[in-house]
């Protein structure tokens, strides 16, 4: 596996490791961590001389999907104390 791919790979691990996080407390560490490295690989595609539109295409869209996941989490606060709890 080259460089690229495992670069790729983490932030595809760490959104699924969000997405499919079961436990509802855990949920925002989780999408900081996955936004954190989605950032981070975007930004390593704009400085490389690469054209990746399609990897470029996969982080706006799970960006976006993390960004939904946060939003919908900000506004149910109450459920994830009681889940917590």
């Amino acid at each position: 596996m080259n460089a690229a791919s495992c670069e790729a790979s983490s932030w595809k691990d760490l959104y699924h490791a969000a997405i499919y996080e079961p436990d509802l407390s855990k949920l925002p560490e989780r999408i900081a961590a996955a936004e954190a490295a989605l950032v981070l690989r975007a930004r390593e595609l704009f400085y490389t001389a690469r054209d990746d539109a399609e990897e470029g295409e996969s982080l706006d869209y799970a960006m976006y999907i993390l960004h939904a996941l946060s939003s919908s989490l900000k506004r149910r606060p109450a459920l994830i104390d009681l889940k917590a709890g």
